[in-house]
Order: structure tokens, then C-alpha cells, then sequence
């Protein structure tokens, strides 16, 4: 089967989360060819990948937001739109349910330029109406730009060559779920959306810190992303989330049930069975394995052991993953000069099996996440985690009533040191507790979420979209 992967700001570019899970995919199955379809933010990234490409991954598209900016008007870019085309057009700058068929007629069959409609005169009366009902206090050359630069990503990415394939799966909605859909549509072929987080949240959790937008502009970001979104589930034939929880919030979002799965992540347990028990040194280590990135968190995490040193002289911590926002990690680094921390180590990309077998516990501050692969494989290799009450953290740590194995860690809310230092010290005096949270947790892995399970599951899900072609979905 040839399965085109539509992947937005993740595989190959950067380590952890849904980049290990689509490396994992793509090796478990060399029966299959892979086309990897991928949407980066700058042209300067292309072929920077973190990942050696599988044998059987034959095709790859990159395609870049920062490109768009890069368009010129020309007078050949001139396009007559037909009432129809403009009606939709407008829906579209609406953000309300444009027919995305006759969008993708325009600008990926007739190859109709971006610019012909961003800078025409129907675009401009478009805006004016808008303006005038909804913005009438906000200068009119502000509001034009803005919404500019909102839809010109969008119809620069309906215009790129669609990659031929048996199957469209991307790996969130928004433009990666779009540009399926439009794949999806072009060749006749069923979609699925599989999400790892749900992605309308997280942009508009994003949105609403954003600096660069201004806070008249935030809600129409906001409902750009929200119409993505039903793109997507609308044009999809399946919609995979990583537990129940997410399932119901796609549903609320207007995902179709008729069209749901839930997927759990797994992990190779024979990579982890064999990590023994850390030998006494004298010391309690403690391992975060997390990229450093603001939605990490890991300001936080180094307040919390801040604290902790405080109370419990002999830690250690190490953070492992690679920096993948440089301002960011040097304001990290800045905060531990600042509280003259010691005893923390951030050695970047590491082997994280070898800091497993050092390591008495793990630590995850996320402020988001979906089912997170670090806190499987801590598990796994019988270390008891404390993890932010983000994502699926509270039932893999405690089983939300589906087993009666016990906890195997503790959960304490987002952004709160206080509370990680709290839990940290917990595992840090409570050795006994410790082991019979690794025993749990060890135990729920091995029986609910094994790799080859996972991978079954989404073949099966590729045999049945396809089985059922054209009868399953709505395209």
C-alpha cells in the first residue's frame, strides 16, 4: 500500500512525541511504501531532518508557510471569478463552511495564482463589508493585512502538486489535515486524521498568548483554525484519537462518531524490560526526557527541583532532548544561573536508555500533551513518573478505573512548582513507595500499550478504509 503522510512542523525535523510514533510506523511496516507530504514554517529547514529515512519511504514533499511571502502580483495572475467562486471565497474569509471543492477546483486544478484573489478588487470588497460590520473601529490597513497574511498560507498550500497515493493520513487537522483532504479529493483516495493532541486547542491556547497578533485580530485566528479543523473531519473517512477523552472533544468539535477510533500509542517493552532497578550512589536522579520548548514547560520543572534542592540536598537532575527553541532554552538556562541551581545537566540528544538505568524517577512538566511516549517508556523500565495533569498523563498513571494495578506516579496540575517540588519529594523519600509504583506501572504498559498492538490496530485501519472506498466517509 503506498500511504501519503501528511506531517505539519514535526517528522523528520524535530526528536520526541509524534515524530518518534510516525519513525515507529513508518519501520514497522516495510510492506509499505511511505510518501511523506511535510509542511515546515521555514524554507531554510528543508532536508534538515533528524532522522534517517527508512528504505521505504520513496517520495518526499517539503512544502513551506514562509515561501507564500514570497509571492509576487502579476499581471498574468488575473482570474475572473464566477459568483459561485466568490461566494465561497468569502465564506472562507468569514472563516464560516466554504465548499472546499470548489476551493480546490480553483487554486490546485485551474492552478489559479494565489495573489489573483489577495490583491483583487473582489477580495477588497470582501474586506470592506467585514470591516464595516465587524471591526468598524479598526483601521482598515491593519485589518487588510492581517487577514492577508491569515489566507495566504491557506491558498498558497492548495496550490502545491499533490504527491500520488493509496492513502492520505495526516497526523493533525489544520493545514496538514487540509492539505489531505485535498489529496484525499484530488486523487479519489480515502483520508484518515489521527491526532495526537487535539490541534484547534492547542492553536488557540497559542493564539491567545501570541504577541505578534493583536487582540482584535485573536478570535478570527482562532475561527481560521476551528474551519480547518472541519475540513478535515468533514473529508475524513476515519479520525483516530490516542484515548476516549480526546475522542469526545473531536465529537464536540464536530467530528462525526460514526467516523472515530481510539488508537493508543505503544512502545517496544523488550527496549525496556531489561533496565534493572538504579543501583544506591548516594544520590536520587531524576530524568526528564523532553525537548526544550515552552510547551514543556521545563521553566517550571527547574523552579520545582529549585525547591526540592532545598529540602532534599542529595538530587540530581538531567534533562534530556534536544533545544528546539533557542530563546527559549537560553531563558532556561538564564533561570538556573539566576537561582544558582545546581546539580541540573541538559546534555541535549542522549542514548535515553543508558539515563534510564541512573535514573530513581521521572519528571514531565507539559503544560499540553496527547499520550506522551517518555512517560510509557519510563514505565516500562519500572520508573515511576510525576507528570502534569495534561493529556492522558492521569490514566496511564493511575488507570482511571480501567485496571486495578495502583498508581505509578503522581499526577499534579499544570504550571504549579510548588506542587512538582511537593511530588518530587514524595518519591524522593519514599523508596518503597517507588517500587510498587514501578511495578504498576511496568504491569500497565506490558498489558495495554505494546507496540505491536498499535501497529496492528492502524493496519487494520488502513485495510478498512480502503476496503471500504467509496462507500466509508463523505468525499
Amino acid at each position: 500500500m503506498r500511504i501519503c503522510m501528511v506531517l505539519e512542523g514535526c517528522y523528520p525535523y524535530v526528536r520526541g512525541g509524534v515524530s518518534s510514533w510516525m519513525h515507529q510506523i513508518i519501520t514497522a511496516n516495510p510492506q509499505h511504501e511511505y510518501v511523506l507530504w511535510l509542511i515546515g514554517a521555514k524554507s531554510e529547514d528543508r532536508g534538515k531532518f533528524k532522522y534517517e529515512m527508512p528504505g521505504n519511504v520513496v517520495e518526499i514533499r517539503e512544502v513551506f508557510l514562509e515561501d507564500a511571502l514570497r509571492l509576487k502580483a502579476a499581471k498574468s495572475d488575473y482570474y475572473r471569478f464566477s459568483d459561485r467562486q466568490i461566494a465561497e471565497l468569502k465564506e472562507l474569509v468569514l472563516c464560516q463552511k466554504p465548499d472546499w471543492e470548489i476551493l480546490f477546483q480553483i487554486y490546485n486544478v485551474k492552478k489559479v495564482s494565489a495573489m489573483s484573489f489577495l490583491m483583487s478588487e473582489t477580495f477588497l470588497r470582501i474586506l470592506l463589508d467585514i470591516c464595516e460590520n465587524d471591526y468598524p473601529y479598526v483601521p482598515f490597513a491593519d485589518f487588510f493585512h492581517s487577514i492577508r497574511s491569515m489566507f495566504l498560507p491557506i491558498l498558497y498550500l492548495l496550490g502545491t502538486k499533490v504527491p500520488k497515493a493509496e492513502v492520505y493520513h495526516a497526523t493533525s487537522t489544520g493545514y496538514g489535515g487540509m492539505l489531505a483532504a485535498l489529496g484525499a479529493w484530488r486523487y479519489q483516495r480515502p483520508c484518515i486524521i489521527t491526532e495526537h493532541g487535539i490541534y484547534t486547542r492547542e492553536r488557540e491556547e497559542e493564539i491567545l498568548r501570541a504577541k505578534w497578533i493583536p487582540p482584535q485580530f485573536r478570535q478570527q485566528w482562532i475561527n481560521m483554525f476551528y474551519m480547518l479543523s472541519h475540513c478535515a473531519y468533514d473529508r475524513a473517512d476515519s479520525v483516530t484519537a490516542l484515548f476516549e477523552r480526546y475522542s469526545e472533544i473531536q465529537e464536540s468539535l464536530g467530528c462525526s462518531p460514526f467516523k472515530q477510533k481510539v488508537i493508543e500509542n505503544g512502545i517496544r517493552m523488550e527496549r525496556f524490560e531489561g533496565i534493572k532497578p538504579k543501583e544506591p550512589d548516594g544520590f536520587i536522579d531524576i530524568t526528564a526526557v523532553a525537548r526544550i520548548h515552552p510547551i514543556k514547560d521545563i521553566k517550571t520543572m527547574i523552579q520545582g527541583f529549585f525547591d526540592l534542592k532545598q529540602r532534599v540536598p542529595n538530587t540530581r537532575l538531567h534533562i534530556l532532548g534536544d533545544t528546539d527553541d533557542e530563546e527559549y532554552g537560553e531563558e532556561c538556562v538564564s533561570l538556573i544561573e539566576q537561582l544558582g541551581v545546581p546539580d541540573i545537566d541538559m546534555p541535549g540528544n542522549v542514548d535515553v536508555i543508558r539515563y534510564l538505568e541512573n535514573t530513581d524517577f521521572t519528571v514531565l512538566s507539559s503544560i499540553s500533551e496527547g499520550q506522551p511516549l517518555a512517560v510509557l517508556e519510563s514505565l516500562a523500565a519500572g520508573r515511576p513518573c510525576v507528570t502534569t495533569d495534561v493529556g492522558c498523563c492521569r490514566e496511564l498513571l493511575e488507570g482511571s478505573g480501567r485496571d486495578n494495578l495502583g498508581a505509578a506516579g503522581i499526577v499534579v496540575p499544570p504550571m504549579h512548582s510548588q506542587a512538582l517540588a511537593n511530588a518530587m519529594e514524595t518519591l524522593c523519600r519514599q523508596p518503597l513507595l517507588r517500587r510498587e509504583m514501578a511495578k504498576a506501572g511496568k504491569t500497565r504498559v506490558r498489558t495495554y500499550y505494546r507496540h505491536e498492538d498499535m501497529i496492528a490496530r492502524y493496519n487494520q485501519n488502513y485495510e478498512e478504509v480502503v476496503r471500504g472506498w467509496p462507500e466509508s466517509g463523505s468525499n
